[in-house]
């Protein structure tokens, strides 16, 4: 069978001065693959049957974003499991994934899909591989922030958390709306917090990953 070609694979020519071309390496050898990578992510998919998709391309034909996608989710599956992991863990596929689960639905492998994004994000975002500024890992990492520290999430806090750490601008932007939710008592700006924290950090340590199970 063969592997999908993703462009990290492909040797290009590219134009320099004129009347020169540099030729630029864009193979990987098999020693340069992290071989392990496709069975740690089908354990943190939570056991899914990863390793047994048979690249038909239901899941790339049946997402609605892969026309956006750099990668199809065919092409991440593939990746992933022949130890592709800097090329996968740097996409834009897996942040503009929409859990929609419409690739669940259909696979004939019966893998979920969405789970091994979520498990490619969580891992994305635990060796500081996403695009800087993208709004995504960015919310996903405030509102853990937010609920590890007051066990609830202030959603104008949150909003401020998001805006400062992206796209200052468009806070400013979105002020008079800000302005008419609070007026009229739809957004507060008080600190929500509940009871227990010790027990409810308690509880999140004793599922959060550990540090030295993600190898750098």
């Amino acid at each position: 069978m063969k592997l999908p070609t993703p462009p990290a694979l492909r040797t290009t020519v590219t134009n320099s001065p004129p009347r020169m071309k540099t030729v630029v390496r864009r193979l990987k050898f098999e020693s340069e693959l992290d071989l392990s990578f496709g069975e740690h992510v089908a354990e943190r998919a939570y056991g899914q049957k990863l390793l047994s998709c048979i690249q038909c391309g239901t899941c790339s034909a049946t997402c609605p974003l892969s026309h956006y996608m750099d990668y199809t989710p065919r092409k991440i599956i593939a990746m992933t499991r022949e130890g592709f992991k800097d090329e996968v863990l740097n996409s834009l596929t897996i942040w503009l994934c929409a859990s929609c689960y419409a690739c669940t639905v259909q696979c004939p492998r019966q893998i979920h899909i969405t789970d091994v994004m979520y498990a490619l994000k969580r891992e994305a975002i635990a060796r500081g591989f996403y695009p800087a500024r993208n709004p995504i890992p960015v919310l996903a990492k405030a509102f853990y922030e937010r609920v590890r520290h007051d066990g609830r999430n202030t959603e104008s806090r949150l909003l401020i958390t998001l805006y400062l750490r992206t796209n200052p601008f468009k806070m400013l932007k979105e002020a008079m709306l800000g302005l008419h939710l609070f007026l009229t008592g739809r957004l507060s700006l008080k600190k929500e917090k509940i009871k227990g924290m010790k027990e409810l950090r308690k509880m999140i340590d004793s599922v959060e990953p550990r540090k030295e199970a993600v190898p750098l």
